[in-house]
């Protein structure tokens, strides 16, 4: 029997889903508003001629390890730096990430031993704890022991975990700033899981870049999506579900808040109470430079890193994300830089960062949070403004107008504090079921945001699963 099925929302997630399912001889329809699909995982020559801009996500160290790509046979080119990660001090010296665990620790002298310890039991079981970690949270995970072994560390907070096994200012900093990925103040519990993780992530898999662009991603999807015969209509803003073709299933690449803002939805009591708990997460504020030369950093090391955290040390980072938190613009906001042009040459003299700010933050002068940004990128390499030749600003407003799953700024699919981490969205052990052929694939749902497509494969995999019961 022919089945067919309709996705609303033709990010990468929606276009995985689609995949997935026309892989089994579905009849897949994907709408999309924009006039392209990809969504946040997009790029292009934004900063003139010669250049390419990532316009959302950069970096991908779950992209490169993601199962979902690799099932789909994606042959995406990563290209990868000397270093995946630094973290510039005051002192001029910077905490490096090395692509191994051994020079890594060699780097942070003192620290290097409990370095090793904490992280090496998850790099060398790495692929099992990616597979516990890549998919539903309530479930029985697939390497129980390795999940154990991990918990007792990943459940305090990430400067709480420093505090008591690092002794140096660099091995706390380069904790403190992979946990901050999380978009919450690494005082925060379950915050080492994340710092943890991600460390574990560039000293086995990296965080690379694609050549070419992050939208190469969304495009291998499109051309893979297209010859399974999907049909892809752009252009298309989704309000009413009733407007929908009839399909066996509907998957939405949507947010909770977008959901239940969806006329002519449907779903049980408890799933709308469920959604309406969700909360969306502080936001950023994106700039993209274009430069005449390469950032002047103290520590020549961290001109050869593709990601660079720029906050200081792990205290000053934490200040700055409650400052966030709160609804307080940091006057020393977290910066994230990615110098994908280190590894990719094609992108051109372009560097890529945000800063946190509050969710939907509005500066009170034009140039604020840029100024921000520069002065602290300016901190730890003198000079840096002089290399600026024009920059490209992006506020919350305008991150939310282009891709409404980014409303506010919130990157991260909602709120990562506490248990917005684990339960996404909310506590159920079916996250991507909303109802009846009625399921949802974003980043609001586990394993969470970034360019893997893990939400959309396992959207897939519960529409099929459904069927069969």
């Amino acid at each position: 029997m022919n089945r067919n099925a309709v996705v609303v929302g033709g990010g990468h997630n929606g276009l995985t889903a689609a995949c997935f399912l026309a892989r089994e001889g579905w009849q897949v329809d994907v709408f999309e508003r924009a006039p392209v699909v990809g969504g946040a995982a997009t790029s292009g020559p934004a900063l003139g001629e010669g250049t390419i801009v990532d316009f959302g996500a950069a970096a991908h160290p779950f992209g490169v390890a993601s199962p979902a790509f690799r099932e789909l046979g994606l042959v995406i080119p990563w290209r990868r730096s000397a270093y995946p990660m630094a973290h510039p001090l005051d002192d001029g010296e910077a905490a490096v990430l090395a692509p191994d665990l051994e020079a890594t620790a060699r780097g942070l002298g003192k620290d290097g031993a409990a370095w090793k310890a904490v992280h090496g039991h998850i790099v060398r079981g790495i692929d099992e704890h990616l597979e516990n970690f890549l998919g539903p949270v309530l479930r029985l995970p697939p390497h129980p022991l390795r999940m154990a072994a991990f918990g007792i560390t990943a459940l305090p907070p990430a400067n709480a975990l420093s505090t008591a096994l690092f002794r140096t200012p660099e091995a706390r900093a380069l904790l403190a700033g992979s946990a901050v990925h999380a978009i919450t103040p690494p005082s925060a519990p379950l915050t080492s899981a994340f710092g943890l993780l991600f460390g574990a992530l560039g000293m086995t898999r990296g965080w690379p870049v694609v050549e070419g662009g992050t939208g190469v991603i969304s495009t291998q999807l499109e051309y893979l999506a297209m010859s399974l015969g999907v049909r892809i209509h752009t252009e298309v803003e989704v309000s009413d579900l009733r407007e929908l073709p009839r399909a066996d299933a509907t998957i939405l690449n949507l947010t909770p808040s977008q959901v239940r803002r969806l006329e002519g939805l449907e779903v049980p009591g408890a799933t709308r109470r469920r959604l309406a708990r969700w909360k969306s997460g502080a936001g950023v504020f994106k700039v993209d430079y274009l430069l005449d030369g390469p950032v002047p950093w103290n520590d020549d090391r961290v001109g050869h890193a593709t990601t660079v955290h720029v906050g200081g040390t792990a205290e000053e980072i934490d200040a700055a994300e409650r400052e966030a938190a709160a609804g307080k613009l940091p006057e020393r906001p977290f910066v994230m830089v990615c110098q994908q042009s280190v590894a990719d040459p094609s992108r051109g003299p372009v560097l890529w960062t945000y800063a946190h700010v509050p969710s939907g933050y509005v500066e009170t002068r034009p140039g604020e949070v840029s100024g921000l940004i520069e002065a602290q990128i300016e901190r730890f390499a003198p000079g840096f403004r002089d290399r600026i030749v024009w920059r490209r600003v992006s506020s919350p407003a305008q991150l939310g107008e282009w891709d409404p799953n980014l409303a506010g700024g919130d990157i991260a699919g909602g709120s990562m504090a506490g248990l917005g981490a684990l339960l996404r969205p909310g506590f159920t052990a079916r996250p991507y079921r909303l109802g009846p052929d009625l399921y949802l694939a974003s980043g609001a749902t586990p394993p969470g945001a970034g360019v893997h497509g893990m939400p959309g494969m396992w959207a897939a995999k519960a529409v099929l699963r459904d069927l069969e019961e």
